[in-house]
């Protein structure tokens, strides 16, 4: 992909995620929360052009990419509200902390890439799209020890069709 296509693809679905994390929605504390940043870290570190073998300070940039995204990741986690509903359905939201560290993240990877343009180091998206792996990760880590500590040890949580409602039935006329 080019350059101005990975662009807009990344703050497509940064625009995306945010939006979504603005909403309240159930978290699935059963669900392997792993799989998706694993596949996308495998699929980045299978790319060519990781990092630019003729520049010493393409190792720097990777790693500092990385760290944004374990920080971003940590951050989003922590300002992320969560909450057990009284049949045991754990629920999170975004609050506005969580739109600031996103725009944070956002602002030093811009100036990482920024930093890398300067000094001719050639950056693909594989280098963004492991940061992304690592903000998910850790983010679903850190999201699922904190329902881990909300909910008592061994209580369960809803059973199938707990709190599915049902469609009232209408009296014969």
């Amino acid at each position: 992909m080019s350059g101005l296509l990975d662009a807009l693809a990344v703050t497509a679905v940064a625009g995306l995620v945010i939006t979504r994390q603005l909403r309240a929605s159930r978290i699935d504390t059963d669900r392997r929360w792993w799989v998706l940043p694993v596949v996308l870290g495998v699929v980045a570190l299978r790319e060519p052009g990781l990092i630019d073998a003729h520049h010493t300070a393409a190792v720097l940039l990777l790693t500092a990419e990385l760290v944004v995204g374990l920080v971003t990741g940590a951050g989003w986690a922590w300002t992320t509200r969560i909450w057990v509903e009284a049949d045991g359905a754990v629920w999170s939201r975004g609050t506005r902390a969580s739109i600031a560290v996103w725009a944070v993240g956002i602002a030093l990877r811009a100036g990482l890439y920024g930093v890398g343009a300067v000094l001719g180091v050639r950056q693909d998206s594989s280098g963004l799209l492991l940061a992304l792996a690592a903000t998910l990760l850790v983010r679903s880590g850190v999201l699922a020890w904190r329902v881990q500590t909300r909910r008592p040890a061994g209580a369960p949580g809803p059973a199938y069709r707990d709190a599915v409602a049902r469609p009232a039935r209408k009296e014969p006329a």
